[in-house]
């Protein structure tokens, strides 16, 4: 079965096949590192996270970059209202964007380059597009000239005057036309800038990922993903410069968006202030449900983010962890059963994958044959695999936030519960149950013998 992906640039679902069988290239627009992330910019990462596991399994390769940002004037106004260094607020926040994606269940990328070890790419890039005539320098600026390249607009299919109408344009004196947008920008001393032959400054945003996808993975390369919101300005821009600055050359030949989570009913935004950071979620919730939730929505669409979804996922994977307790004297390997890899294939298809994976469980549940339960266990364990989920043990899963004392405790009362109701001693065994439930603790009755489970 052939891998099926949307492809932004042409509005069509198509057949997938990378430039080099043997080794795919991707890249994904990473954080710019001047606070901590929120969950809707956390859902590129895990949604495109399945993606790479997905090509790496199928062609036995890949070089998947996902960048960081730590060069921007929203991090020098950070590093200025606190007093600090730049570098400490960059290195501050990308460990916590990396240690929340752990969490989270990502898995790192390939590469992972950083803008401001990308100068001298940067600085390349610029001078090339300079001497093509696609760029001018300007009063320390250099600006890319927007009506230099004429399919400008191909990628978010509007024309170009509409998209500067929308757009935020900055209108200074240096600029020949209002669309055109900054390649580098001088700095005063008190902030971040580098030498170079326009004087010391330092790089726009769009002119960033160019630069630093070319260098990694290639002038052409085959998948490049993030936020619908990245559409225009920041990845037309890309298109531009890289094509211009190589000849034409196609800059990435599948482009794939992710829709936006909304909160209260509008698209989650720092400039809104209706967010909810990853950090602070991971306090609260366990990190496999928030994942769970993440794919939970093709992630095309938007995702209306709740409590009550977070709750869904924690009770959905109740179960799943419930099933795999029940399985726990099986023995089987992880295999990826074909139904789910086929929804997968299906333009990542994860909410069709995750319903597999619900029907898997629920078959396992009724199985009674020793063949079928270790099938279904095998399956069980490779579906999440391929989506990243049930990846700790049950007695975790059920265990978490709680010590081994209130595991002992808490089998102790159900071990009494269960002598008393041996010696139909029924008021002390119901006592027991209300006690536990007062606890947040539910009990199952399973083939197993009686099962407790936090609620």
């Amino acid at each position: 079965m052939p891998l099926r992906l949307f492809n932004t640039l042409t509005r069509q679902t198509e057949d997938f096949a990378p430039l080099d069988p043997a080794s795919p290239t991707m890249y994904v627009c990473g954080p710019t590192v001047y606070n901590y992330v929120h969950i809707g910019n956390a859902r590129g990462p895990v949604v495109f996270g399945v993606l790479a596991q997905l090509l790496r399994r199928r062609y036995g390769g890949l070089r998947y970059a996902r960048n960081i940002t730590d060069v921007d004037d929203k991090i020098n106004a950070a590093a200025a209202e606190q007093g600090v260094p730049i570098s400490t607020i960059t290195d501050t926040f990308a460990a916590a964007y990396r240690a929340d994606m752990a969490a989270l269940g990502v898995v790192p990328p390939d590469i992972e380059p950083e803008a401001t070890a990308h100068i001298p790419h940067i600085i390349a890039m610029i001078q090339r597009l300079i001497e093509s005539g696609h760029a001018y320098a300007a009063d320390g600026h250099v600006l890319f000239s927007v009506s230099s390249f004429d399919r400008y607009g191909q990628l978010s299919r509007r024309d170009p005057e509409e998209l500067l109408a929308g757009a935020r344009v900055d209108v200074a004196p240096y600029k020949r036309e209002a669309g055109d947008f900054v390649l580098w920008k001088p700095s005063t001393d008190d902030l971040p800038g580098w030498d170079s032959p326009w004087g010391r400054g330092r790089p726009g945003w769009h002119i960033e990922c160019s630069a630093m996808a070319a260098a990694h993975l290639g002038q052409t390369i085959d998948i490049h993903a993030g936020g619908v919101d990245l559409q225009f300005p920041h990845h037309e821009n890309e298109v531009a410069q890289s094509e211009c600055a190589h000849g034409g050359k196609t800059f990435a030949r599948f482009w794939l968006h992710n829709g936006m989570l909304n909160f209260g009913g509008a698209k989650m935004s720092k400039s809104v202030g209706n967010i909810e950071r990853v950090h602070d979620l991971l306090q609260r919730h366990p990190p496999e449900a928030l994942r769970y939730a993440l794919l939970s929505a093709h992630y095309r669409q938007p995702l209306e983010w709740s409590d009550a979804l977070i709750e869904q996922s924690v009770r959905t994977l109740d179960r799943l962890y419930g099933t795999l307790r029940d399985l726990e004297q099986v023995q089987a390997p992880a295999l990826i059963p074909a139904s789910v890899e086929a929804a997968l294939e299906d333009d990542l298809n994860t909410p069709q994958a995750l319903a597999e994976l619900a029907r898997i469980a629920a078959e396992a549940r009724k199985a009674t044959h020793e063949d079928d339960r270790l099938r279904l266990k095998s399956e069980l364990l490779g579906a999440g695999l391929a989506l990243g989920v049930l990846q700790q043990g049950p007695a975790d899963w059920f265990g978490r936030g709680t010590t081994s004392e209130d595991d002992a405790r808490i089998q102790a009362l159900v071990d009494e519960r269960a002598a008393a109701k041996a010696a139909r001693d029924f008021a002390r065994a119901d006592a027991i149950r209300n006690q536990l439930a007062e606890q947040g603790i539910v009990l199952e009755d399973t083939a197993q013998g009686v099962r407790w489970k936090r609620g």
